[in-house]
């Protein structure tokens, strides 16, 4: 009788962690789909309007700032 609760126990633990292995296939194929479409839509909107990707989701400020200090525009750059 242990025996047959031990290999059920193992069966239970084997079908449960393929399951969350199959899941995990899943939601990694997802975001790596989104991201793909996420850079050709950045992309082909930077050709469209000239906004590079970084002006397109609001870090524009921070490039040129960078931008700027490493030209030394800005006397109060680090």
């Amino acid at each position: 009788m242990q025996s047959n609760q031990t290999n059920e126990t193992w069966f239970q633990s084997t079908a449960a962690r393929d399951i969350h292995l199959e899941q995990l296939k899943r939601a990694e194929l997802f975001n790596g789909r989104a991201a793909m479409l996420g850079i050709v839509i950045g992309i082909l909107t930077e050709g469209l309007t000239g906004a590079g990707i970084a002006h397109q989701i609001g870090l524009g400020a921070l490039i040129d700032g960078y931008a700027a200090c490493r030209t030394q525009f800005l006397p109060f750059c680090f």
